[in-house]
């Protein structure tokens, strides 16, 4: 693992813990093409590593992610957004948007406990993705955002999925319905991370160090007892996914949808007509 190149991370090993560190290319580590197809990649090897017992998940910089790359990505959302796109469009769409959750879900899945260390901004797609590991740490400045709404979307590759177990319904909804950005102290009293430190090397260094008691452990055990408590849950989070993928495809194109992307190119406010 320590000998392969990837594009959107760098991962080392060492006493029997991996860690996997987002490093873009796109500014503040946001999600692209690579991030997509090496994600699962990683975490497929790291789950069959024997010399990995636990792995710790941070971002490059200042920041953990400012989440989907749509630069990067719109090449993806053109073809459903087209008018008139049929269903040839919304297939591809739809198995798209169930390739990106999957690699999502194997963070989810690696039998290896995961834990993340967050700084600065983690939005959307970031959020998507603390919500699939097992402990999260963050830092003082780390701020958080389910921002997908004001883009005109529906948060689909994990959070609705998985937030609701960490923490509850109703700040979830919050979170969902307003798009707000809320800060460490925040993230903290809801449950969303374990704890706050001081700065980025401090949630690191607490991340390495959960690791490391974690890796003393038998590592049998320590598999069984993710496979137990995610047992319960599994099953709702994936009819969750296929549910969202399902309702995406068919509602996602918009109007509303075209305004935002546009507007994020333009670098302006939306003004979303409910069209």
């Amino acid at each position: 693992m320590s000998d392969q190149q990837w594009k959107a991370f760098e991962v080392s090993v060492s006493d029997y813990i991996a860690e996997v560190v987002l490093t873009g290319p796109g500014k503040g580590n946001a999600m692209g093409p690579d991030f997509w197809r090496e994600l699962p990649e990683i975490f497929a090897q790291l789950d069959r590593d024997d010399d990995v017992r636990a792995v710790v998940l941070a971002g490059s910089g200042a920041h953990f992610s400012y989440g989907l790359d749509l630069a990067a990505m719109g090449g993806d959302l053109g073809p459903v957004l087209a008018e008139g796109a049929k269903a040839r469009p919304r297939t591809e769409f739809h198995d798209n948007l169930r390739r990106l959750q999957a690699a999502i879900s194997a963070v989810a899945d690696c039998r290896k406990p995961v834990i993340a260390a967050v700084a600065g901004w983690c939005i959307g797609g970031g959020v998507d993705l603390i919500s699939a590991v097992d402990i999260r740490y963050a830092s003082a400045d780390a701020k958080f955002s389910v921002r997908e709404v004001r883009v005109a979307m529906v948060a689909d590759v994990g959070s609705f999925a998985r937030l609701p177990a960490i923490i509850g319904d109703g700040h979830l909804r919050e979170l969902a319905l307003t798009g707000k950005d809320i800060d460490a102290e925040h993230a903290v009293r809801i449950g969303l991370v374990n704890e706050v430190l001081p700065d980025r090397d401090a949630a690191l260094d607490a991340a390495r160090a959960t690791a490391a008691e974690i890796a003393t452990n038998p590592p049998l055990v320590v598999n069984g007892i993710k496979a137990v408590l995610d047992h319960s849950r599994r099953a709702s989070v994936d009819d969750s996914l296929r549910y969202v993928a399902a309702w995406n495809s068919a509602f996602l194109p918009s109007e509303d949808l075209t305004e935002a992307v546009t507007a994020v190119f333009e670098k302006r406010r939306p003004d979303f007509r409910g069209a």
